[in-house]
């Protein structure tokens, strides 16, 4: 297991929470729109310790609420072990996923070393391996969606949202697709923005423009009767 980065203060990672978010290297997809190409395509220029981690967790029990694991894919390497330090210590934690390792995804469920799950849905079935620059094995896909969605903790769905892209009709099959899977309305899809940093795996990004809130209310209104709660981050 290889930590990349630590924002130390988050108040957007893990809804209502106060947290640490860790960024784990490496990822089995090469979606072109990452902002974090340091964690998936480049060799690791600087790993931070998990006794600095700790170090620092230890200093903030009053403040810190929580740790979000994201990547990168965390669910590629992560270490249980590391898991069960941070819940030691009274920590709630999330884990951010692209869904292609469900067997591990349970195990840290069932183990109950994970309090939330994030569940990135890139697209519709028929273009996820375009989007993702990958050869995606969807049946695991979708055995991770009925995991989460059966598994009572709280957990979302959600899709960074590219315009000319993602669209109303591409939309409505993933959210299709997600309701066929899981046999019931979905508890909660996020749909956030694409944010143009100006560092992204594929260049073409950098001439994408920020998608704008309007843009994602019209797809929210698509999905609506497909979920119980949607939720637009800009």
């Amino acid at each position: 297991m290889k930590i990349g980065g630590m924002q130390k203060v988050s108040l957007i990672d893990y809804p209502k929470k106060i947290t640490c978010t860790l960024f784990l290297h490496g990822c089995n997809f090469k979606c072109g729109f990452c902002h974090n190409p340091e964690l998936v395509v480049e060799p690791l220029r600087e790993e931070i310790s998990e006794r600095e981690i700790f170090d620092y967790l230890e200093t903030r029990k009053k403040y810190l609420e929580s740790v979000c694991i994201t990547g990168g894919e965390p669910l590629m390497n992560l270490d249980k072990a590391f898991l069960r330090k941070i819940k030691e210590r009274g920590f709630l934690i999330k884990i951010d996923t692209n869904g292609s390792f469900p067997e591990r995804l349970k195990e840290i469920i069932d183990e109950k070393l994970v309090d939330f799950v994030a569940m990135d849905i890139k697209i519709s079935k028929d273009e996820y391996e375009k989007l993702v620059n990958s050869i995606v094995d969807i049946n695991k896909i979708e055995k991770s969606m009925k995991i989460i969605s059966s598994s009572g903790i709280d957990y979302e769905f959600r899709t960074t949202v590219i315009e000319n892209i993602h669209n109303k009709e591409n939309m409505r099959k993933m959210a299709e697709w997600v309701v066929e899977v899981i046999g019931k309305k979905i508890k909660k899809f996020v749909l956030q923005g694409f944010k143009n940093n100006g560092k992204f795996v594929d260049k073409a990004f950098n001439e994408k423009w920020d998608t704008s809130e309007k843009y994602l209310n019209e797809l929210k209104e698509a999905i609506r009767d497909y979920c119980e709660e949607i939720e637009v981050r800009v």
